[in-house]
C-alpha cells in the first residue's frame, strides 16, 4: 500500500486516500473513489430493477390478437379454436402488464389469465407456447410436470421452474418475470383417486397444492442453482404475479369423462335431438373445468387456470399440410439439410402419402411424422455427404422399404 501524505485527499465512503485507489471523484463536501462508485451504481441498478413494475415495452410493440394468430398459421396447421383463445389470453396478459404503474383507474386490478390446453399427443400443445414465446421475444421454457414431487421426497421441486425460466433469462430476475411457461404434462399429476388413502399423494395432488402460489401470483424463494433447498443458501426472490403459466396435458381418457357428463343431462325429446347434434369422433371440443376435477385436477388449480382450451385430433389432411406447408415443415427442414452438403432433395408425391399412412396408423400425431421420415431417411443421410451426387429424389419403393427394414410390421390399408 502507498504511503498516505498528511495533505492526502479520501474517499468519503471507504476511507481510502487517493494513492490506493485508481480515481478519486470529488464532490461538494467529499470524495468517492471508482470501487465505491461503482459499487453503487450495481446496488441503484438492482434496486431500481425490483421497484420498477415490469413491462414488456422492451421487447417492442405489442401484437394484436389477430396479428399473434397469423403468425401462428405460419408455422402451426388447423387448431384455429386453441390458436383463438392463446391469442386473446397472451394479448391480454402482456396488455395487462403494460398498464401496470399507469392506469388512471386503480381501484380495478386485472388478474393473469394462465391457460389450460387438454388435446391428444402430437396435435401441437407445445409448438403452439414456444411460437409464441418466439414472437414476443419473452424468456421461455418448457418443464415436465411428472419430474416434481411434494416438497421432502425424492425429484425436483416445483420451484426449480423457476430456476430454469431464471437459466433462460440470463438469471435477468426482471426479465424472467414477464416470461412464458409451459407446463407439460400437466395430466400425469392428477390426483391418484377420491378416496382418502393412508400413504400420502406425494406426485399427484402433493405436486399440484405446491404449483398454488405459482400460478396465482406470488414471491417465491428460488435456489439460484435449482436442485433441492438448503437452509444455508442464499435465495433469488422471484415474483410470479406477471409470469404467464401455459399447461398442456393429452388427458387421455377424459373423453369418458366428458361422455358421462353429457349422458346425465339426456332427459326429455329435446334433450335426445341436442344429443344426436354432439359429434361423437371430437369429444374433447366439449372439454369443461368440470371435467378436468373428475379426471383428477384440484378444484383449486383450475381456478387458477381460467382459459380451458382444445386441440382436435389430426386428420390425415392436416398431418399431409403439416409435413410441407409451415414455414419449418419436415419436408422443408430436410430439404434445407440435404442443401447444406450441395445435394437437391425431392420427395415424390405418394411417397408424402406414404408417411401420412404410417402416422396415422400409428397415432403418434404430428410428432410421428418426423419419426417416419427420420427412418426412411437415416441411410441417404448417412451416404449422401461422402458420395458426391448432387440431386436425390426419394421414391415410394425406397421409402417402403427403408420403413419396413426397421423390423416394424407393414400397415396394411384397405
Amino acid at each position: 500500500m502507498a504511503k498516505r501524505t498528511h495533505h492526502e485527499d479520501h474517499c468519503s465512503f471507504c476511507g481510502r486516500g487517493s494513492s490506493d485507489v485508481g480515481m478519486l471523484i470529488a464532490g461538494v463536501d467529499g470524495f468517492i473513489c471508482n470501487d465505491c462508485a461503482e459499487q453503487a451504481k450495481r446496488i441503484a441498478d438492482e434496486t431500481l430493477a425490483q421497484a420498477r413494475p415490469a413491462a414488456v415495452e422492451d421487447f417492442g410493440p405489442l401484437p394484436t390478437p389477430k396479428e399473434i394468430k397469423e403468425y401462428l398459421d405460419q408455422y402451426i396447421i388447423g387448431q384455429d379454436a386453441a390458436k383463438r383463445y392463446l391469442s386473446v389470453a397472451v394479448y391480454n396478459h402482456y396488455k395487462r402488464i403494460r398498464s401496470l404503474g399507469t392506469a388512471e383507474d386503480d381501484s380495478v386490478e386485472i388478474e393473469k389469465s394462465n391457460i389450460v390446453m387438454v388435446g391428444s399427443t402430437g396435435t401441437g400443445k407445445t409448438l403452439l407456447a414456444r411460437t409464441i414465446a418466439k414472437l414476443l421475444k419473452v424468456p421461455f421454457t418448457i418443464v415436465d410436470a411428472t419430474v416434481f414431487t411434494e416438497a421432502g421426497y425424492v425429484g425436483e421441486d416445483v420451484e426449480s421452474i423457476l430456476s430454469r425460466l431464471l437459466q433462460v433469462a440470463d438469471f435477468d430476475v426482471a426479465k424472467a418475470e414477464r416470461g412464458i411457461v409451459f407446463i407439460d404434462e400437466i395430466d400425469k399429476i392428477a390426483r391418484k383417486s377420491d378416496n382418502p388413502s393412508i400413504t400420502r399423494d406425494v406426485s399427484g395432488e402433493g405436486v399440484q397444492q405446491g404449483m398454488l402460489k405459482l400460478l396465482e401470483g406470488s414471491i417465491v424463494n428460488v435456489p439460484p442453482k435449482g436442485g433441492r433447498k438448503h437452509p444455508d443458501q442464499d435465495y433469488i426472490h422471484v415474483d410470479t404475479h406477471n409470469i404467464l403459466f401455459i399447461c398442456g396435458g393429452a388427458f387421455d381418457g377424459i373423453e369418458k369423462k366428458i361422455a358421462q357428463r353429457l349422458n346425465t343431462h339426456t332427459v326429455g325429446y329435446n334433450s335426445v335431438q341436442n344429443l344426436q347434434k354432439i359429434d361423437t369422433a371430437d369429444l374433447m371440443q366439449y372439454v369443461e373445468p368440470q371435467d378436468l376435477k373428475s379426471f383428477g385436477l384440484i378444484p383449486e388449480i383450475i381456478g387458477r387456470l381460467p382459459v380451458l382450451t382444445y386441440l382436435k385430433p389430426l386428420d390425415r389432411t392436416a398431418l399431409r399440410s403439416i409435413l410441407t406447408e409451415p414455414k419449418n415443415s419436415i419436408v422443408k427442414q430436410y430439404i434445407k439439410l440435404f442443401a447444406l452438403d450441395g445435394v437437391k432433395l425431392t420427395f415424390a408425391p405418394e411417397v408424402l402419402d406414404y408417411i401420412v399412412d404410417q402416422a396415422v396408423d400409428y397415432k403418434l400425431g404430428a410428432r410421428g411424422l418426423r419419426s417416419i421420415v427420420e427412418t426412411i431417411m437415416m441411410d441417404a443421410m448417412f451416404e449422401a455427404p461422402s458420395s458426391g451426387q448432387k440431386e436425390l429424389t426419394i421414391t415410394l419403393d425406397y421409402a417402403r422399404s427403408q420403413f419396413e427394414k426397421t423390423n416394424r410390421p407393414p400397415m396394411n390399408h384397405d
